[in-house]
This record gives C-alpha cells, sequence and structure tokens, in this order.
C-alpha cells in the first residue's frame, strides 16, 4: 500500500536552491540586509533570524538529552504513548520499514521521542543525529519542521536548504504540533520526513489531519476515564521524599568528575574527588554490585586490604547525603539503590544504535584521564576501543574524518588510510592525510 502523500510530488513553491544557500551563507555572515534574503520564504527567514540570534551553530549534531532507560520511563509516561499505534496506522500504512519516509514523535521540548519508518532512510539520517533522544528544538538545530512547528504553534513544512543546520539540507519534512484537547497546551509534534514528496500538499493536510485524530482520541480516552470514575493515582508515598528523577555523572574528558541530578527539589551539580568517582564510577558500570574486596581492587589495586575502602565509603556516603540520598550506597554489595547513568554510558549506547555522529559529538575525551584505578583504566579503554572500532567499522567519511581530529584518532594511522582509501580521487584532502601519514611512519 502506498502513503497518501505519495500521490503527489507538488511541493513549496520553488525558490532556487542556490539562491537559498547562499542566502543562509549571508545569514551566518550577520548580512541580513542581504537582497537574497528577502526571495527566501518568510517563515524561513525568520526562523533562521531567530536561530543566528540565539548562536545556534550551522553544523553539529543535536544535544542528545534523553537515553537508554531514562528515554524508555519517560515515553512510558508521555501522553502520546497512548496514540502511537493511531499514528503508526495513518502515517505508516502497510510495510513501515518499507515506505520511504520516517516519521517521529516528539514532546513539547523537541524531544524526539519515537522514530519509526523507512530503515533504510533512518541508517541515513542517524548521522545527522536524527534519533530518539535527541532535541530538535529551533535553540538546538534551528530551523527544521518538528522545531519550528512547536516554535510557532503550527503546522510548518521546510525543504532541503531550507533548515538551518548545512546537515539536514539533503531532507524535507512536515512537522505540526499536538495539544491537550481540553487546555490547548502543546503536548508535543509529530513529523515526517524524507524526499521533496514530504512537503506535498496532501503531506501537510495528512499530518495535520493526523494530529487532529490524536486529539480526539486524547479527549474521547479521558471522557471514559472520567465516566468510569478513575482518577489518576499519585505512586509516591505521602510526606516521602521526592525521589531522584535523574542522576548523571560526567567523566568524560574530567580528571574530577561531576555529578549531575534532578528531583522535584530542583537541580544539583557537585564535582567528585578522583577517589569518590572512581568508586561512584565502578559502582555505576558493576550495577549487579559489587563485594568491599572486589571494589578495593578496582579502585586501589591488588593487594590493598578493604580497610583501605572502608573510610572513603563513609565519607562518599555524608556527601552523597546532602545532595543525593537516593544515591547513598549500600552494602553487602556495595551497590547503587538507584540506576546512576554516566555519559560514557551515553556513548557506547548511540554506538549501538548505530548514531555514530552523535556519538563522536557526545564524546568529550578519555574516561577519568588522570586516574590510576584498575577499574577506570580497563572501562576507559573498552570505552576507546568500542568509539574506535565503530569509526573503523561503520562510520561514514565525515565522520571518520571528524575522529581522525580528535585525540584519538590523530595519531591512528590505521584511520588515516582507510579516510585516504574513501576519499575521492580528486579531492584536495588527500594530501593533508597522506603527510599525516608519512610523519607517522616515518
Amino acid at each position: 500500500m502506498s502513503a497518501p502523500w505519495q500521490v503527489s510530488r507538488e511541493s513549496l513553491p520553488p525558490t532556487s536552491r542556490l539562491l537559498i544557500e547562499r542566502a543562509h551563507e549571508e545569514l551566518l555572515a550577520g548580512n541580513l540586509d542581504d537582497r537574497r534574503l528577502q526571495e527566501v520564504r518568510p517563515l524561513v527567514r525568520e526562523s533562521w533570524e531567530r536561530s543566528w540570534r540565539g548562536r545556534v551553530g550551522p553544523e553539529g549534531a543535536p544535544p542528545l538529552d534523553l537515553v537508554s532507560d531514562e528515554l524508555d520511563a519517560y515515553r512510558l509516561a508521555h501522553p502520546l504513548a497512548s496514540v502511537m499505534d493511531m499514528i503508526r496506522a495513518l502515517l505508516l500504512p502497510g510495510e513501515a520499514e518499507d515506505t520511504g519516509v520516517i516519521i517521529a514523535v516528539g514532546d513539547q521540548a523537541g524531544r524526539l521521542l519515537w522514530i519509526e519508518g523507512d530503515s533504510q532512510l533512518r541508517s541515513l539520517t542517524d548521522g545527522m543525529g536524527f534519533v530518539a533522544g535527541a532535541n530538535w528544538s529551533e535553540d538546538a538545530v534551528g530551523t527544521s519542521a518538528p522545531g519550528t512547528a512547536l516554535a510557532l504553534g503550527q503546522s510548518v513544512q521546510i525543504r532541503g536548504a531550507e533548515h538551518y543546520n548545512r546537515l539536514v539540507h539533503p531532507w524535507s519534512c512536515t512537522a505540526a504540533p499536538v495539544r491537550d484537547p481540553e487546555t490547548q497546551r502543546v503536548l508535543g509534534v509529530i513529523d515526517i520526513t524524507g524526499g521533496p514528496e514530504v512537503v506535498s500538499l496532501q503531506a501537510r493536510l495528512l499530518v495535520d489531519a493526523t494530529a487532529r485524530a490524536v486529539e480526539s482520541e486524547l479527549m474521547v480516552a479521558r471522557l471514559r476515564q472520567r465516566s468510569e470514575g478513575s482518577r489518576p493515582r499519585s505512586t509516591a508515598a505521602k510526606g516521602r521524599t521526592p525521589a531522584t528523577a535523574r542522576a548523571t555523572l560526567h567523566v568524560l574528558g574530567r580528571d574530577r568528575a561531576r555529578l549531575e541530578t534532578e528531583s522535584a527539589h530542583g537541580e544539583s551539580m557537585i564535582e567528585l574527588s578522583a577517589r569518590h568517582a572512581a568508586i561512584l564510577l565502578m559502582l555505576a558500570v558493576h550495577r549487579q554490585g559489587l563485594s568491599a574486596e572486589r571494589l578495593c581492587e578496582l579502585v586501589y589495586g591488588p593487594g590493598v586490604s578493604p580497610d583501605t575502602l572502608r573510610p572513603e565509603m563513609v565519607r562518599l556516603r555524608k556527601v552523597l547525603e546532602r545532595t543525593a540520598p537516593d544515591l547513598v550506597p549500600e552494602s553487602r554489595p556495595y551497590r547503587l539503590p538507584v540506576a546512576l547513568d554516566t555519559d560514557a554510558h551515553d556513548v557506547l549506547s548511540l554506538l549501538d544504535r548505530g548514531a555514530h555522529r552523535v556519538a563522536l559529538t557526545a564524546y568529550r575525551g578519555p574516561v577519568l584521564p588522570e586516574s590510576t584505578s584498575p577499574g577506570v583504566e580497563d572501562f576507559r579503554e573498552s570505552v576507546r576501543a568500542a568509539l574506535r572500532e565503530a569509526m573503523l567499522s561503520e562510520a561514514s567519511l565525515d565522520v571518520l574524518l571528524s575522529y581522525a581530529e580528535i585525540p584519538e584518532g590523530q595519531g591512528d594511522a590505521e584511520t588515516l588510510r582507510l579516510a585516504l582509501e574513501m576519499l575521492p580521487a580528486r579531492s584536495p584532502k588527500r594530501a593533508g592525510l597522506v603527510a599525516r601519514i608519512e610523519r607517522l611512519e616515518a
């Protein structure tokens, strides 16, 4: 079955792609009065200007705001989770994996929660960071259908070079916000991404109709719940201190780890000593728990008595009791009572999902580079090895070239040789790579 938007390939009023690209360059240079900008659609031009004034970068992957377990939990609780089957039925008829388009559903902040559709296209869009958990608001990536639809509160179509981020220029998209049927508060956004066919009149009508159908279904479900006399129930015990909603340990490229937590009381951030960082990281890596002897070995090295570890654990517990009481480690075995995310695990998760560009952007450097704890050194090397293996075996040429510019890739002759093989014969970048390889092998 073909999708309704594939009936016609009529797209937005034609404007030369070259003119749009040149206008975009003038805007990035700050030439807001350039006459070419007047040839760009007002909706797009105004979005470009908001993005430019907000200092949004014209290249690079979007920030990844939600990952792994945190993403799963957030999706499960989101109001649009209950209508995903309806969205799929309306926008992905037939074989969803071979539709020629991608559908994305995001929250009111522009964070993509579900991405489904053509498997081949998804493997390509992963490279520009169009992945679940990524932030596609205007503040993060500039002009795009999901972000601009949320910024304006109306359906939007963005074609090719009209995107603010150059990485998105090969794609077109149509998106519409979804509102709460009673309060009219924006709940999220529905987007279709693909080629020129997704910016047809039919595509816009279909996405708008899907958003209205979703709002109607939410209202029906709400009325049904009321008629049955059900009421939402709070899972929090009365009078209990709110639990930590999110805890993340930042260890990439940092000698002193940073622990960030979010709860009903607000957000907090503390820097940890090298020893406390090593302990927390090992407990985050070994979520099943560790004996005192094994944790001591991972933090201090073999042959050190667990009596050396115990005073440090007391000091760590005191630090956490003040800032993140839910994270205070339990004993016998030592383990964390709640999940602790790390930015290193985020990178590994992205690599597993094939989002190599986003993973490379998220990789800020080695894990606790100055730490000599054996467990930290092993984990540091495993993250570095996973990144390198993904770059060599699966990454696209531009991602591989970006990897060759970070410290891990600069001295890697195998990486440079592979990039050289992938470069077109007449590429001006070849001479620089050849020179670098010769210096390494001299």
